[in-house]
């Protein structure tokens, strides 16, 4: 609800002008604790109709998005099926599809800088992650240019994976063939890892793609744009998810039955099940499980068995991809970030063509007046 004040300024008129508003049937007046109170969604029905340009930008309830469609439970990048990009095209062709709308094949991202950080050793990767955007930001003059999205994505995802530390020997110029090399002391695996990283490219508006959204309303450029994104992901409920089922599963590893026990025990929710937008499946999870499944038994098919009420996500199956090729707890957050840039920088490249700060919301006081 919003009081008379405040309705007269998302309209843009005089307190007087809203209860000749009240009295000709366009609003609705309520009485909250002897106080005139207005409906948010009847006030702003009436400013989209008038026109009103009032001190409060209107409030933004849809987020109209050509980039990906999640429906019955299949995910779509512009129109296309996920998993079947994620089998058959580079991930650096399906961020250009993501960015422009072009079908590419053979699209490359430049080198990439090391980009020197003093970290302590305690530092996770995403730690270098965030660190790394910001170091690549303030070493480029031009990244004010929003016209140059494409481009600095290219460099800044390059740059990305250049400063994470190396584990193995790089093999190859793709953005998966040197991210393996940082991330797992296997021999390469740089299909599995290109495919991960498509499945997670983008997932609609999710918290950390609203998170840059938001920056991009306000036209910040891409590299606040991602670190605004790395921000929300680096929440307990969003990015972290895939690390402590990645412990989950290092627990589980040798009594998976005792691990699950423990959890419920403990009335813990077992990781990596379930998710707010799917209903019955993830279909990023089933296809990569299904990737993995070629290499080995896993370990998550023994927990997935206990579950009768559920479904694992991709939280789980980025865990499985860490524990079959010993990567870090955290490299299921490394993949994560890299891959949603692409989709963080899709996002930004569209809110840029909207009216600016769109996002500016009416707060319902609810604190001592004067």
């Amino acid at each position: 609800m919003l009081t008379t004040n405040q309705a007269a300024r998302r309209l843009g008129v005089k307190p007087a002008t809203v209860y000749a508003y009240v009295s000709r049937g366009l609003l609705t007046s309520q009485k909250v604790n002897r106080q005139s109170m207005f409906g948010v969604a009847e006030v702003e029905a009436l400013a989209q109709r008038t026109g009103a340009r009032g001190a409060v930008a209107a409030v933004t309830d849809r987020i109209r998005t050509r980039i990906s469609l999640l429906e019955n439970d299949r995910l779509y990048y512009r129109g296309r099926s996920v998993p079947e990009l994620s089998s058959t095209k580079r991930f650096e062709d399906v961020a250009h599809w993501l960015w422009t709308s072009i079908d590419t094949v053979g699209m490359q991202f430049p080198e990439g800088q090391e980009i020197w950080m003093a970290l302590p050793g305690s530092a996770t990767l995403t730690d270098r992650i965030r660190v790394a955007v910001a170091l690549a930001s303030a070493g480029d003059p031009l990244r004010f240019d929003l016209d140059r999205a494409v481009s600095t994505a290219k460099a800044m995802i390059a740059d990305v994976v250049e400063s994470l530390p190396l584990l193995g020997k790089p093999q190859g110029t793709d953005i998966a063939e040197r991210l393996w090399a940082r991330l797992s002391p296997e021999p390469a695996q740089p299909d599995l890892l290109n495919a991960a990283l498509i499945l997670l490219a983008d997932h609609d508006l999710a918290i950390s793609t609203m998170a840059a959204r938001v920056a991009a309303s306000a036209h910040a450029h891409p590299y606040a744009v991602v670190s605004a994104g790395l921000g929300a992901m680096e929440g307990q409920k969003h990015g972290a998810a895939t690390t402590i089922a990645h412990r989950f599963l290092a627990q589980a590893e040798g009594d998976p039955m005792g691990a699950v026990a423990e959890h419920l025990r403990s009335g813990h929710p077992i990781p990596g099940f379930g998710h707010r937008v799917y209903e019955r499946r993830d279909p990023r999870a089933d296809h990569l499980l299904a990737l993995l499944r070629s290499h080995g038994d896993l370990v998550a098919d023994k927990i997935i068995a206990t579950q009768q009420q559920t479904f694992p996500n991709i939280d789980l199956a980025l865990a499985q991809l860490g524990l079959m090729f010993k990567m870090p707890p955290d490299a299921g957050e490394a993949i994560f970030a890299i891959a949603r840039i692409v989709g963080w920088i899709a996002h930004a490249m569209e809110e840029y063509l909207e009216p600016g700060l769109r996002f500016r919301t009416l707060g319902v006081y609810t604190g001592d007046r004067p």
